[in-house]
């Protein structure tokens, strides 16, 4: 019987610690990473459906957003200012991505291939939930700042200034409605969330 590396592979995402160039009070890994955004992008696709009239598959969003950094357990997580340093870098950046993903696809048995393959590439179809991804993503690294903000870490400060922008030059309203709804309380203590 054959034996395959794949889930053996993602489950080495807990070791891949992100904000590699930042001091952090506390160290996020891309299990904690991936699971946050496919909350979000969850989220964000059912305020989307109930308050904009969409109709999305906010199950997919979820999975999509669970996987959506799979290709880092190979490549590692590249800090943003040198990922986005440039077009060249960023493309050249997301083609070593997409060889990674290919050669963790090749770990799964055939017949299992093509389902995993329509979670980490973005399909047509599914343009509209890597959307939401993407902004789930910028709301986590957010979630991040304000975390570290709140430990009186300011090294966050202007990464936080930034991704701000970034959310808002996106034009989602259902990530503004995250923002104005839901993002205050991250800034509150255990004690002010009851």
């Amino acid at each position: 019987m054959p034996e395959y590396n794949f889930f053996a592979f993602t489950s080495r995402m807990k070791y891949i610690n992100r904000w590699s160039l930042m001091r952090n009070t506390q160290n996020e890994n891309l299990s904690q990473h991936s699971h946050e955004v496919a909350v979000i992008a969850h989220a964000l696709a059912v305020i989307s459906n109930k308050r904009f009239g969409t109709n999305y598959n906010s199950e997919r969003a979820a999975l999509i957003g669970l996987y959506h950094d799979t290709s880092e357990i190979l490549t590692g997580d590249m800090p943003t200012p040198v990922k986005y340093h440039s077009p060249e870098i960023r493309d050249a950046f997301k083609g070593v991505e997409n060889i990674a993903t290919k050669k963790l696809i090749k770990m799964l048995p055939d017949d299992l291939k093509d389902e995993y393959q329509k979670i980490l590439f973005e399909q047509d179809e599914d343009a509209k939930l890597w959307e939401l991804v993407k902004a789930a993503d910028k709301i986590s690294a957010l979630i991040k700042c304000i975390e570290e903000e709140k430990a009186g870490n300011t090294e966050f400060s202007k990464a936080a200034e930034s991704i701000k922008k970034v959310i808002k030059d996106m034009n989602m309203p259902v990530a503004n409605v995250f923002i104005k709804e839901f993002l205050p309380a991250y800034s509150l203590t255990l004690d002010q969330l009851d």
